[in-house]
Parts: C-alpha cells; structure tokens; sequence
C-alpha cells in the first residue's frame, strides 16, 4: 500500500539500563503493529503464504493444466505444477525491470540500522510470488488477459473468462461477488470487499486529527535533522530513489531518518491506532458480507484439498 552512515545518539551513557528494556520495546511494539497482519481487515484476506494459501495455489494449477491440455497446448501434459505454483504469470517480453525501491510494511522503515544499509529497498522477495515469463499465446490462454489483436481463441477453441487460472480460481471458490474499485483500480474476486475496505479505512484514517498531527510530528523531527518531507510517503517515495539501482548515500541517511524519527514520535502506534479503529468499524457495518468473504475461502480450501486429492 507504499513505495549510510549510522545515525549517533547523544547522551547515550545517560540513560539508565530500565530506559534501555522501555525504548526497545517500545520500538519492538511499533515494528510489531507496522505488518499486514497487525490489522483487522487481515483475517479477510488468503494469505499466499500460509500452508492454506499453498494448497489453494497447488490446486489452481493442477485445474489450469488441464485447461491448458484441453485448448491443446499439448506441452501441458507433462508440466510439473510444483515448479509453477508459487509464481505467477507474464508475457514473454513484458517482464521489463520492477525496481528495487519499496516496503513490503504498511508504514515504511522502521528499522534505523536496516534503513542505513538498504534505505528504502525493504522488499521481502523471497516471502513472495515471483514473475514467471510464459509466450504469448499460453500467456494470454492461462490469464484470460488480451493484448490489441490476440485473439480470444486458442487452437479453435474459446479461452475461458479470465483464462484458465481464473477459470479454476472458479471452480474453487464459486461465482464471484460484486467487484469493487479502490483508488481507481478494479477489484475482482473474493478478495475485493476487503480489499476495498481497507483503502476505504485507510482513506478515512488519514483525515483524522490525530494521524495529521503524527505527520506534523514525524515532519518536524526530519526537519530537526537536515530532511524536508510533509510525510513519510513524501519520504519514501522521492523521485530521486528511483534513478539508481542501489541506494544512494542520500537516500539512506534519509531512510533512517525517516526510521529513527518514526521510533522516535510514536508515529506506528499512532496512525496504527487510528485505522485499526477506521477497519473495525468498517468490518462493524458489513460484517454479513465479511463472514461470507470468509466461508467461501473455507470452502475453497476444502475444494482445493479435493483437486489434489484426485490429482494423487
């Protein structure tokens, strides 16, 4: 949801061993609440990575193999699934560079020492999906996703709505709701209430006096240190980060800033605090649909356990 040399910290003999166990978990505290699942909306959302969200990734390929095999790419009959499950797909040739710059942490850096030596490339590539390049034609037969000119058939035959991956998201999960749109993107899937919602909060939060009042905050300890930024999106995202491939001198002395004054401020509880409360009363006004978001991933999951079963 956001895109050195150490800093030295004076009058460090001063403080007492008791002050030393409360900074540090208070900063412990801050890192704590600064992931994804530290929210109320989380418990919405698969979670790719959890041993359910695998099984559900095994069992869309399998259904899409067979997709595959029946549009007649003949290649498909003896693709290994697992070495295709925890990737997703792009056209050949579209793949380009996705930059090094960004946080998988819903509040930025909150790490000063890690900010010093990577400044604002935080991203976690090893906890996600990664690109798996496919050609065009199986590109566009496994997502449903056309380019000007393909055609919407392959071998003479119709390629299902959203190719055949949407075709077994389907299958495991049944009709999908209503989309929805944040920030003016489409959302599909049983994931998009929650989705929806959470930008929604998000949105809500940021107008708040006291999220206001963390930025002015957070703004005024950067400025206390050479550093002009309204906010630590402003931060994060400065255009400068983007014109290299490894941080520059500048841009990490300006991360652990950014760190040390987000520690410093208590913004992450702050801000944490504030849409924490925006999503529960969010989840407060559509918990029906909420809980219906949640059965049909239960039943997805059992469908899925039943396509590997049969796949044994």
């Amino acid at each position: 949801m956001r895109k050195v040399l150490p800093l030295v910290v004076t009058g460090l003999l001063a403080l007492s061993a008791c002050q030393f166990a409360g900074h540090d978990d208070a900063a412990d505290e801050a890192r704590g609440l600064n992931t994804m699942d530290a929210f109320p909306l989380h418990p919405y959302l698969p979670d790719p990575s959890s041993d359910r969200g695998k099984t559900i990734a095994t069992a869309q390929w399998i259904l899409a193999k067979k997709c595959m095999v029946r549009l007649d790419f003949a290649g498909f009959s003896t693709l290994n699934t697992r070495t295709v499950e925890s990737t997703y797909p792009v056209r050949r040739g579209h793949l380009g560079s996705s930059g090094t710059v960004g946080d998988d942490s819903p509040y930025g850096v909150d790490d000063p020492d890690r900010a010093a030596e990577h400044g604002y490339r935080n991203r976690k590539q090893e906890d996600s999906s990664q690109p798996l390049e496919w050609p065009a034609d199986q590109y566009v037969a496994l997502t449903g996703t056309f380019d000007s000119g393909d055609s919407h058939r392959a071998h003479g035959h119709p390629i299902p709505e959203g190719g055949c991956l949407g075709q077994a998201t389907r299958r495991l999960y049944g009709s999908p709701p209503k989309g929805a749109k944040a920030n003016g993107v489409r959302l599909t899937g049983t994931s998009s209430l929650p989705l929806q919602l959470w930008y929604e909060s998000y949105k809500a939060a940021r107008k708040d006096p006291a999220w206001k009042k963390a930025e002015r905050t957070w703004s005024a300890c950067m400025k206390e240190k050479g550093f002009r930024y309204s906010d630590p999106d402003a931060a994060s995202l400065d255009s400068a980060w983007f014109r290299t491939q490894k941080p520059s001198d500048r841009e990490r002395e300006t991360a652990a800033a950014d760190a040390r004054c987000k520690l410093d401020s208590d913004y992450i509880t702050t801000v944490h605090a504030v849409e924490a409360r925006a999503q529960k009363t969010a989840i407060g006004k559509h918990k029906k649909d909420l809980d219906a978001v949640r059965a049909a991933q239960e039943r997805a999951v059992e469908n899925a356990r039943k396509v590997i079963a049969q796949a044994s």
